[in-house]
């Protein structure tokens, strides 16, 4: 049983179905990711597995890295992830989790950093609407009144408005497995995915409502 996966985004393509249907699905290559820690609500307050991944030489990494992961092996990883699970005592230190744990038609859970587009006017950012174009208009692409003049005097917090776009968390739900490689390590979801090229993306199953 796997609590979910940590995986690299190759690219996109597109794919043909039985019926002759193309759609556009997004390639991801697993990484190797093994159980460091058992996190308990007794322990920790809450439930959780660590998973470390990003394979690494042990050389590289620091003292506190090495002493954390010196109870599952002697293999080095770079980075750790949580995954939230009921029941903690059903994984035990040292497990791995592999592609294999997916299933074709499975639908799945993705959390990923979207890419960075830097700063955005308003219209870019909110998918507002622009002003009139003719007639003497002079307000085209301003983003208009932003606050009483007199009650409050001030604008509120959250105000949209121009400023950065992108470079967030990002979760997609109700993605679909259209194919899984274990050979490989990779599997394919349809439709696009948070980030660019080589992004980590965060694969959980994601439970029925």
């Amino acid at each position: 049983m796997s609590a979910g996966l940590f995986a690299k985004k190759v690219g996109m393509t597109q794919v043909f179905d039985e019926s002759g249907i193309i759609s556009p699905v997004t390639i991801l290559r697993a990484e190797l990711c093994k159980v460091s820690q058992i996190k308990t609500l007794a322990t920790d307050g809450y439930n959780a597995i660590q998973v470390a991944y990003g394979e690494e030489k042990l050389e590289k990494l620091n003292k506190a890295k090495r002493g954390h992961l010196a109870k599952i092996g002697d293999q080095g990883f770079k980075y750790f992830g949580e995954f939230r699970v009921t029941n903690p005592e059903d994984y035990k230190l040292g497990q791995t989790f592999q592609v294999q744990d997916f299933d074709k038609g499975q639908i799945i859970r993705l959390t990923g950093t979207s890419i960075g587009k830097g700063f955005a006017g308003n219209q870019k950012r909110h998918n507002f609407s622009r002003g009139p174009m003719t007639h003497g208009s002079k307000n085209h692409r301003l983003p208009g009144s932003i606050g009483a003049g007199s009650t409050p005097g001030r604008v509120y917090p959250g105000k949209k408005m121009a400023g950065h776009l992108g470079n967030t968390t990002v979760t997609l739900k109700n993605t679909k497995v259209l194919y899984v490689n274990p050979e490989e390590n990779i599997i394919v979801v349809k439709g696009s995915v948070p980030g660019k090229k080589n992004t980590v993306l965060k694969i959980q199953s994601q439970k029925k409502v």
